[in-house]
């Protein structure tokens, strides 16, 4: 590799949403002259979310969209440097920490800071790319308000999905619970609140084929006993479509050095950034498999930016 595709920083910050922008603009303002890469999708998952309602200090709501290009110019207005890349590959054996950057370019590190998030899963189907931000969501709790008093269905058969349709159970009129298997994975617990819930109808044995609607959701198209002799093809009317089949956390890149749990979230000391290795902090999604909330992940976007701060101090760096 040449000396021009190499390059020496004090903080680099892996991800843009509101964990890498937050992480920017303290890094920034503690001269730590950081640089941000992009990653795979600039500003995260909220740039796929029409109307954040629930973020402080926006009493009118603000977009998705809106809410990162403020963090952005925020951490912009204070030095950090945000770049476009994406981290191909990585050696955090020993520091300085070794970071590729589009398979290319070698960026070496005294700190790094891991907000890439995590990614939700979908069934797949053209139809989620078709009415994705009208109808359907990937997130109860963020987009959960805008259905009150509506019909929705929640995909899935486990804890998250079952956490989903009592929450949203609160706030629409009824509720479907679209479950592939004849029984539920979640937790006893959350079985019982579940079927004992009047506006939560579980829907065993169905799956869904695709969604209609002119201007956005109207409901979905489902397939029952998929493969046995009394198969047969149901349509529901809905007005919001919610998966909760689970998210990938986008940590593959850094697997080899850095410890994560089952599902391959990122592991942290409790209650802070830290990961396995001295001067790499986690922040965001990416070790958050319970909030998943764009307020946590610039609050832990904060905390790795101290931390980083402190790591540096202490080893004279």
């Amino acid at each position: 590799m040449s000396d021009t595709q190499k390059e020496k920083v004090r903080c680099l910050i892996i991800g843009s949403g509101p964990a890498g922008y937050t992480a920017a603009i303290y890094a920034s303002r503690a001269n730590l002259s950081p640089v941000l890469y992009e990653g795979i999708q600039p500003g995260g998952q909220l740039t796929t979310t029409t109307d954040v309602e629930n973020f402080p200090g926006y009493p009118e709501g603000v977009t998705g969209m809106e809410l990162m290009e403020d963090l952005k110019k925020q951490a912009a207005r204070f030095g950090a440097d945000i770049r476009v890349g994406i981290a191909t590959k990585t050696d955090l054996s020993e520091a300085p920490y070794k970071v590729t950057i589009d398979g290319e370019k070698e960026i070496e590190t005294e700190a790094l800071i891991i907000a890439t998030g995590a990614t939700a899963r979908y069934l797949g189907l053209p139809d989620e790319q078709k009415y994705a931000g009208m109808g359907v969501s990937a997130c109860a709790t963020c987009d959960g308000f805008f259905y009150r008093k509506k019909v929705v269905a929640v995909v899935g058969g486990g804890d998250t999905a079952c956490e989903e349709a009592l929450y949203l159970s609160g706030l629409a009129k009824k509720v479907y619970l679209i479950v592939r298997k004849p029984h539920l994975r979640a937790s006893k617990v959350m079985q019982a609140r579940v079927l004992g819930t009047e506006n939560i109808e579980v829907l065993f044995e169905h799956e869904t084929l695709g969604l209609f609607g002119e201007n956005g959701v109207e409901g979905a198209y489902l397939v029952k006993f998929r493969g046995k002799h009394e198969e047969e093809q149901v349509s529901i009317a809905i007005d919001g479509f919610f998966l909760a089949i689970g998210h990938n956390p986008n940590a593959e890149v850094f697997k080899p050095w850095i410890e994560t749990d089952e599902a391959g979230y990122i592991k942290t000391h409790a209650g802070t950034p830290r990961t396995n290795i001295p001067g790499v902090f986690a922040a965001g999604d990416v070790a958050d498999p319970l909030y998943r909330q764009a307020i946590t992940a610039a609050g832990s976007g904060c905390a790795a930016a101290i931390e980083t701060e402190r790591y540096l101090v202490e080893h004279g760096k």
